[in-house]
């Protein structure tokens, strides 16, 4: 009789034989662990679709974001094949507004503003606007903090006392206050408003950087690195750098609707993007100068603007999960 048949599982379905999983580099678990928050793929997929807009969106249509025509002020929207289901159709308080004024062969997807200005190009414009600050202002945020934080966490004593001090100074004053009045002295406009956000907004990266730093520095492969002569450059950006990346990218992540955000502020109150230019936030502005009479100029830009946000902010809760590595699973 064969030994195979004088033994079998008690129970098959309890007793499952050892598995070997192939093995696969961190960038594909951080992918999979991504997709499969289905919150953070959904997000991904409205911001590309509002990066699409911002780059290509002007081109849809013949009209341009700086064109003043009076005759049609105060559109409302009007879209092809919408019209016909009775939404977006031109009509305002039961009146077809295209009919009365003369521009029945004329579609404005968004509407017009008070100076005749689509709305539609202008939103575009102002989303391509609002989004190279958001980024701009993180990649400077990123980069002198992570500057900053790497050096005071690395060298310590006295200089790291001295440079810490001077981060709670900083953080002592309102970053609104900071970025409202180096935007008053530099005159307001898009260089201006990305300056005074990369000169007070990196505090919260240089502490996190700070913080690791002092932990990551005490490593064996870093004290083997500088009995071996290795230069403090090649230590702080070749080994200790690479272990912070991926909550740099978490934290620029993070940034993004934090500039954003205050982009659209200073644009509310009138210290952002000058006219004829727009944003997401000095469309919300004019918006709400008429919202009483024209509730679309207002609505459309604040319900993107809230989806913009949204959408950053679950990206950015995905990618933490995504790179925490207490948060993978095989």
């Amino acid at each position: 009789m064969e030994a195979a048949s004088l033994f079998c599982f008690a129970n098959r379905d309890k007793y499952k034989i050892e598995e070997v999983f192939e093995s696969r580099p961190g960038w594909k678990d951080t992918i999979i662990v991504f997709t499969r928050n289905k919150g953070a793929v959904v997000s991904l997929f409205i911001l590309l679709i509002m990066i699409v807009l911002a780059v290509f969106g002007p081109s849809f249509n013949k009209y341009t974001y700086d064109a003043i025509e009076l005759e049609r002020q105060n559109l409302p929207p009007r879209i092809p094949l919408l019209e016909n289901v009775g939404i977006f159709d031109g009509t305002l308080s039961g009146k077809n507004m295209y009919e009365i004024k003369g521009f029945g062969d004329q579609y404005f997807w968004f509407g017009t503003d008070n100076l005749g200005r689509d709305l539609f190009t202008r939103f575009c414009c102002g989303t391509r606007i609002s989004l190279l600050i958001g980024a701009i202002s993180a990649l400077l945020n990123i980069l002198v903090g992570v500057v900053y934080g790497l050096i005071s966490g690395y060298y310590g004593g006295k200089l790291d006392i001295v440079m810490q001090r001077a981060i709670e100074v900083l953080n002592g004053i309102p970053n609104l206050v900071i970025v409202s009045l180096l935007v008053i002295v530099l005159k307001p406009g898009m260089i201006s408003i990305i300056i005074a956000m990369a000169i007070s907004q990196w505090t919260g990266t240089a502490r996190l950087v700070r913080a690791n730093t002092l932990r990551i520095k005490e490593a064996e492969h870093i004290m083997a690195s500088r009995t071996l002569g290795t230069g403090t450059i090649n230590i702080l950006f070749k080994e200790i750098f690479p272990n912070l990346l991926s909550s740099v990218i978490v934290m620029a992540m993070m940034s993004v609707p934090g500039a954003i955000f205050m982009e659209a502020f200073l644009s509310f109150v009138g210290l952002g993007i000058p006219n004829p230019e727009a944003s997401l936030g000095s469309l919300i502005n004019d918006g709400y100068q008429c919202m009483l009479l024209y509730p679309y100029q207002l609505a459309i830009p604040a319900i993107f603007f809230a989806i913009l946000m949204l959408s950053l902010n679950i990206i950015g809760d995905g990618l933490r999960d995504a790179l925490d590595p207490s948060q993978k699973q095989a």
